[in-house]
Parts: structure tokens; sequence; C-alpha cells
């Protein structure tokens, strides 16, 4: 049974600041005026950047600081793994993908998980200096050599490699500062397609999806994106807006942490309807907060026509994510053991790449 550092929430106080259900984008590298009216509004409870909002460390610093100067409370979240997805580039670390972890596990373990420590650690703190909360990391889908999507971006084919690696990046990330986000549950490894434009279907049955499962039993994970992906023979909707799924997270897995749906843009949100039947149909599954992406016309229409009930133990998990460890400034990574322990391990497995 997975046990999140965050399961004591529902004891805590409320915030003054309530973090709405809501996680949206901006547009550039600086807050423009529709910008900081969004953040404004009370549903909006955290901004997750992009590409197209960094340039440099110092900017990305500023960006951030600008958010927390409109909302001190409001998540910072991005999609910053490694190997292809990492937004952030030029000034921050090149990291290298989860799967040459999973390649350096299959001749040595020891070194594999020690090596997904110190990554981690780079990842978080790097990030964490210049005001961001939360990467989406890390991927806990199996490689089972079906999904381009997923491809290395998986750890490995084998369960118990996922467990150890993501571990031991976990540890790391905590270490950094920041907490950790498992996706895209319950798998997306099996399901060809990409739900960033079609809708993937896994047809296996509950009891074949045990592999892909162990993950989320074992790891103790802060929050939990489900995949855009359909799983017939478990429930005929998509796992972020099922609470057969969300049922099983919490009950029989144990999670007591925040769930993020995937952005409800993408086109495997779509069965659900228009974006505010997406967002009505993620929550009423028991989703925490809503992601809607490279569309600000329907953050807009989500801002203007959804009208949610929200509760405490949901607004406590959402101010949990913000993980207690203070960032470190560039300047005293740049003196931390641990740091420079990070920068030659993703040298040296992307030197064994070349």
């Amino acid at each position: 049974m997975s046990s999140s550092l965050r399961s004591t929430a529902h004891s805590s106080p409320l915030p003054d600041d309530l973090p709405g259900p809501l996680m949206v984008d901006v547009l550039g590298t600086e807050l423009a005026a529709d910008d900081c009216r969004r953040i404004a509004h009370p549903l909006v409870g955290g901004i997750i950047l992009f590409t197209r909002n960094y340039r440099d460390p110092e900017q990305l610093a500023a960006l951030c600081a600008a958010i927390h100067a409109l909302r001190p409370g409001l998540l910072i979240g991005i999609d910053h793994e490694g190997g292809r997805v990492q937004r952030c580039r030029e000034g921050f670390t090149r990291l290298p993908a989860m799967r040459q972890l999973g390649e350096l596990w299959d001749t040595d373990a020891a070194a594999a998980a020690t090596a997904a420590r110190d990554i981690g650690f780079v990842l978080a703190a790097e990030l964490r200096a210049c005001g961001v909360d939360l990467s989406f990391t890390p991927v806990l889908d199996l490689d089972w050599g079906r999904s381009a999507v997923v491809g290395s971006r998986a750890f490995h084919g084998d369960p118990q490699a996922v467990v150890a690696l993501a571990g031991a990046l976990i540890d790391g990330l905590r270490q950094g500062g920041m907490i950790a986000c498992g996706k895209h549950f319950p798998g997306h490894g099996w399901a060809e397609a990409d739900s960033h434009v079609a809708m993937p279907v896994d047809p296996r049955s509950l009891a074949e999806l045990a592999p892909d499962l162990a993950p989320y039993r074992q790891l103790p994970l802060d929050a939990v994106m489900p995949a855009h992906v359909v799983y017939p023979q478990v429930d005929s909707r998509p796992a972020g807006f099922s609470p057969v799924w969300i049922r099983l997270l919490r009950e029989e897995l144990g999670f007591a942490g925040a769930i993020f749906s995937d952005d409800l843009s993408m086109h495997g949100a779509s069965l659900a309807g228009d974006i505010v039947a997406r967002a009505e149909a993620a929550w009423s599954a028991g989703v925490d907060m809503l992601l809607v992406c490279n569309a600000p016309e329907s953050v807009d229409l989500l801002l203007k026509r959804w009208r949610v009930v929200d509760e405490p133990q949901r607004i406590r998990r959402r101010a949990a994510l913000r993980c207690a460890v203070p960032a470190s400034s560039r300047e005293a990574l740049a003196l931390d053991a641990r740091y420079r322990a990070g920068l030659a391990q993703a040298d040296r497995l992307l030197r064994a790449l070349a």
C-alpha cells in the first residue's frame, strides 16, 4: 500500500489564500494583462509553464516572482522530466531520459539508483532556485515497447526496476525541495495512441494491469496524474474521469495525496464533452486540481461558467503540494556536493549516449 508523505494534510488548517482547483498557463515570458486577470480569479490555484515561458534562469525567476507577488500561495508547475521532455534548456542542466537509468540498472542496479537520486536532486533544485514548485515527474508507465508517446520517458519494463529507480529519483526530488507526482495512472505504456491527439484504449483486464499498478502500490507519492486512456474492461470512461479508477487509487491503493487531471484540452479528454463538461466530469470523479493548457478561451469559459463547491479536504491536499524544504539559490547550489554529484551523473549518462 502506498503512503503519501502528505497523508496528514486533512488535519491541517486551511490556508489563508485558498488555492483553487484550476491550473492554467500564461502567454509568454512576462505576465500579460490577461494572465494577471486569470491569476487573480479564486478558481485558479496553479500555473503550468511551457517552453514558450522560458528564456533563461533569470527570466524564469522573475516570472515566478511576479506570479507569487500576485498570489503568494499559487502553485507553479512544469513538465520537466529529462530527455525530450525538458521545458527549461539554456542555463539548465541537460538531463538524460529516464530510460538511460533503466539501461544502467540492467548492468549495475546500485549505480543506477544512485544516479537517479542525484539527478532527481538536480532536477528539483534548479527549478526551485527559480521559484518553480512542482515538476510533473516521475513517469511510472512501464515500457512495454508499444507507446511512442511514452517511449524513453519510461524507466524500464520491469515494475520493480521502476519502483527502485523512481523511488530513488523521488528521494532526490525531496532533498531538492520538491514533491513527487507520479503519472500516468494506472499506466499509459500499453496503449499505443497518443492521448494528445487521439483516444488511447488499453483492452487489458484489471488483473493484467497488475504490473502497471505496482509503482502506485509501493511508492510514497505526493500527487498522481491519471491517464487520458480508456480501460474498457474496468470502466468505459478515461481514468481521469472515472470514479471507478479514482476510488481504486484512494481505497485499494491507499493514496491520500492530491490528484491532478492531465490537460483537459487534449484530445484524450474529448470523450467527456466541452470544457465545462470535462471539468465537471473530472471533478465529480474525485480529481483535486484540473489542468487546462494552451486554450485561453477555454480557461475564460470555465472562469465564467463553472460553478464548483470546493471541499476543505481537497483544498488541504492542494495546499500541501508546496514542499516545506526551502529552496537554495543558484549560487548556493554551485557549492553543494549533492548538486555537483548530480551534474556528473547527468554528464556521464549523456556522454554514454553520444
